[in-house]
């Protein structure tokens, strides 16, 4: 079972620390809400935390989704918590996360060059670069082992791929799709899509009314969407972009 961390105003007679089961959008989770106040000291802050991460551990729990911009994911390490992997969800969203990108450029992503850049061939490169081929006219596919996937896209839908670019045309591309990093590029392009780096921001991501009505107030959006996705109560179809993330290297 995943964990989930959200803070609680305080109250006369409230304990600091609190453990409940919720639901969200159909998942169990386990909930430690934590008090903290304006007038919380820091010092008091990071032990209520720990002892958060403490019973989480107690209760199985191995990942966990935090409140935004939440700075003591050390505490809950001390537990063996770490937070919840937003990766699996970034890869998911790869091909409509550049689309969106290319478009608030001012691009037309039909036409738009869009490079994709992986270490080796996986089903979530397959599935982005099979997406991309069938959207737009150009696209490089830099991989050790892409010759079979272009192979399999011609033969299966007509569309050809640009294999083995050099470093000066996917400098060029319009849309850069990385799954793993390309420390050869300075990554000028205009539109930018690391997926490996968890540490930047996800793209803003809607869900129908009825679904997002489940969703608890006060933890961070991305990692709770990524931790629904895999548990899979949110499915790609669900979820659309509305802008996307302003990334900076």
């Amino acid at each position: 079972m995943m964990g989930i961390v959200l803070w609680a105003a305080p109250e006369k007679g409230r304990r600091t620390v609190e453990l409940s089961v919720m639901n969200a959008a159909g998942v169990r989770f386990v909930c430690a809400q934590v008090v903290r106040g304006a007038r919380t000291p820091e010092a008091l802050v990071r032990r209520r935390v720990s002892a958060a991460g403490r019973g989480l551990a107690g209760r199985g729990v191995k990942q966990a989704v935090a409140p935004p911009d939440f700075p003591y994911m050390d505490r809950l390490a001390r537990w063996g918590v770490a937070p919840v992997s937003t990766l699996a969800l970034r890869r998911r969203l790869a091909a409509e996360w550049v689309r969106c990108a290319l478009e608030e450029q001012g691009m037309a992503p039909a036409s738009a060059r869009v490079a994709v850049c992986a270490a080796a061939v996986t089903g979530e490169v397959v599935r982005t670069v099979t997406e991309l081929a069938l959207r737009r006219r150009y696209v490089l596919l830099s991989m050790p082992g892409g010759e079979a996937l272009a192979r399999q896209l011609r033969r299966e839908y007509g569309v050809a791929l640009l294999l083995e670019p050099t470093a000066e045309q996917l400098e060029a591309a319009e849309g850069l799709v990385l799954f793993d990093p390309r420390p050869d590029l300075t990554c000028g392009n205009p539109a930018v899509v690391p997926l490996y780096r968890e540490d930047l921001p996800l793209p803003e991501i809607l869900l129908p009314p009825a679904l997002e009505a489940q969703l608890p107030r006060g933890a961070d959006r991305g990692a709770l969407l990524a931790a629904l996705y895999q548990a899979g109560a949110v499915k790609a179809g669900e979820m659309s972009l509305s802008r996307a993330s302003r990334l900076t290297f």
